[in-house]
């Protein structure tokens, strides 16, 4: 059915990157892991998963998903990844963030005029990048799929999935 992007980087939050990884395996799609560099990163708790490709290498994706953890702040200083989050975002892929993902969507330009929602931590970030956030466990604003965290990771997904073709 096609290739799923999900952005990898250091401190990035095991839960957040591998219950979407599976999910979106189940669901039909290869999922492609994808960093600022093809490497292997480390997350918050010590585990290690290799990105497969880099950003500036990302194939044609069907939609892309952004883990939260710390990741986040490393991937967001990157041209090329918000290079391509953009280019999902343009297409009208679907486009999913949680926790703090949403600081990368910030970087990215893609908040201003959207519902979003995110971490607590990363609320005024949100509202001063001119989001319009929302406190709500998941919220969907067209190709746009945000969640606050883990607790959020079935709805996030069932929303994010339900942007699809056949989802």
């Amino acid at each position: 059915m096609g290739r799923m992007g999900i952005l990898l980087a250091d401190l990035f939050d095991e839960r957040e990157f591998i219950y979407p990884y599976y999910r979106v395996e189940e669901a039909g799609y290869a999922p492609v892991v994808i960093g600022p560099e093809a490497r292997e990163y480390r997350g918050k708790s010590g585990l290690a998963w290799r990105a497969e490709v880099a950003a500036r290498e990302a194939p044609e994706l069907q939609g892309l998903l952004i883990p939260g953890g710390f990741a986040p702040d490393y991937l967001r200083r990157s041209p090329e990844v918000l290079s391509l989050v953009r280019r999902v975002a343009e297409e009208g892929r679907p486009l999913g963030a949680i926790c703090h993902a949403g600081w990368v969507l910030v970087s990215a330009g893609l908040v201003r005029g959207r519902r979003v929602t995110g971490f607590s931590s990363i609320r005024d970030d949100l509202l001063n990048a001119g989001g319009l956030y929302q406190e709500e466990g998941v919220v969907v604003d067209g190709n746009l799929v945000t969640a606050q965290g883990p607790k959020d990771l079935p709805a996030f997904m069932r929303a994010f999935l339900g942007l699809l073709p056949n989802g």
